[in-house]
């Protein structure tokens, strides 16, 4: 990669980007990617991108903030070297206009690259678009996407780069995105200009994590807790007994318990119902599974512990939970955060909820 600048000639013309917008898109990573390409264009002698908002779902895009955006409809000019990015969020997991799915097809085709972002990666995977790739998403829908996509390979990062396609987890990972693009085509010095000029910094590789720890700073961890939460994370379907998880970080029962209590501020028996709670909230919503099939993904014995495990914690029954975003809701919410969790720990003044699941097998 280079690492200088290059001069653009005067008569150079601008690359061109597009973004195709889909019905509750993600506003504020649209705009964030937009605005590394202005401050680009802004820094350079001669416009270096262009760029324009299309979609087949309307003139008037709503978006998941409430606005909305004017698109128009995606032209049919040959796009080979151009880039399309895909901007899809709540409810891509069941979108399937097929207008767009053809059109991403037919340009794919012909040369023009693609990049999923957020749950984009839906609609250009059921475009056929990413078998056999590197791909990311947002990690809260990860294992809902896994699901329905097995042949695809994900990963947890913020962005990926695989040949014509690319994939990026969302949020602000989509200016790091932009920013790798920028450095690529006219030097790493530029991208740290325009990252300087957003007040946006480091700028991060794509390989870097999406996520601390669960609700949690890697600096108020111990290694222990964080070694016992990627041990949980990775056995969510058949959860390690907590005797077998301090057994493999080479501690004490009692050490694991106490540190867990102390970081993260619960047992570590009910930070792992936690988490099978959000993968199997996530399951309903992204995949076709049944509950009993949800229940079994999610580490969970019975049907009936299941129900009664997901009914405690997020005051509704599984089947309530197979949309993420009813139409008849204003806005959507996540009710399975780790400070509600802790709050309603605290509101209660005991566990005693919690040891009779664990009683029952939890």
């Amino acid at each position: 990669m280079s690492k200088g600048r290059t001069t653009e000639a005067p008569d150079s013309a601008p690359e061109r980007m597009s973004f195709l917008v889909v019905p509750r898109f993600n506003m504020s990573t649209l705009i964030t990617m937009i605005e590394v390409m202005r401050v680009a264009n802004y820094l350079s002698p001669a416009p270096l991108y262009s760029w324009e908002i299309v979609s087949f779902d309307g003139a008037d895009v709503p978006s998941s903030n409430g606005l909305s955006l004017a698109a128009r409809p995606p032209d049919d000019r040959n796009r080979r070297g151009e880039t399309v990015f895909v901007l899809a969020s709540w409810n891509a997991e069941a979108y399937s206009n097929a207008r767009t799915l053809n059109w991403l097809r037919r340009h794919a085709r012909t040369g023009m690259r693609v990049c999923a972002v957020e749950l984009g990666c839906y609609l250009v995977a059921r475009a056929g678009l990413l078998s056999g790739n590197l791909a990311t998403t947002h990690w809260s829908w990860m294992s809902g996407f896994q699901e329905q996509f097995d042949d695809v390979s994900v990963v947890e990062q913020l962005f990926t780069i695989d040949g014509q396609m690319m994939t990026c987890a969302g949020g602000l990972a989509g200016v790091d995105l932009v920013l790798k693009l920028v450095g690529d085509a006219h030097g790493e010095r530029l991208a740290q200009e325009v990252a300087d000029q957003m007040l946006y910094h480091p700028i991060r590789l794509a390989e870097a994590p999406q996520r601390r720890p669960i609700g949690r700073g890697q600096e108020t961890l111990s290694p222990i807790v964080r070694d016992a939460i990627a041990l949980i994370e990775q056995h969510i379907a058949e959860p390690m007994p907590v005797p077998e998880v301090a057994d493999r970080l080479g501690v004490s029962q009692r050490q694991l318990e106490r540190q867990f209590k102390a970081r993260v501020g619960c047992t570590v028996v009910q930070f792992g119902l936690l988490l099978r709670l959000q993968h199997a909230r996530v399951l309903l919503i992204a995949t076709e599974l049944s509950v009993r099939e949800i229940a079994t993904a999610s580490g969970f014995n019975t049907l009936s512990h299941f129900a009664y495990s997901f009914g405690r914690r997020f005051g509704r029954r599984p089947s309530d939970y197979r949309q993420a975003w009813p139409e008849k809701d204003a806005a959507p919410s996540w009710p399975g955060t780790l400070a509600k969790f802790l709050e309603a720990l605290e509101n209660q003044g005991t566990a005693k909820p919690f040891q009779v699941l664990r009683k029952s097998g939890a």
